[in-house]
């Protein structure tokens, strides 16, 4: 499954939910520097979905708030990922 998701570093609190132009938001206590918010948006998506963090890889998007996010999963676990996801982008 692939994902897009808007990150919004230096944030207060770490937080996944909600949408922003068609995106995932995920907000992260980290600096946007030397990777450290990406590496905490994997971490805290792979915790979000119930995947294990070896799961949750990054397509593109590194220096960018903007990433594209591949999560992978054993064949059949695709339909609860993608309903965990939609839950995610409905909350507020």
């Amino acid at each position: 499954m692939l994902i897009v998701v808007h990150v919004r570093p230096n944030a207060s609190r770490e937080e996944v939910g909600g949408e922003y132009d068609g995106a995932l938001v995920v907000r992260v206590c980290e600096p946007p520097e030397d990777g450290k918010a990406t590496h905490a948006v994997l971490r805290l998506l792979s915790h979000a979905l119930g995947v294990p963090r070896r799961c949750v890889t990054l397509e593109h998007g590194a220096t960018s708030r903007r990433k594209r996010v591949r999560i992978t999963v054993e064949e059949g676990l695709e339909e609860v990922l993608r309903q965990r996801y939609e839950a995610l982008c409905s909350r507020k």
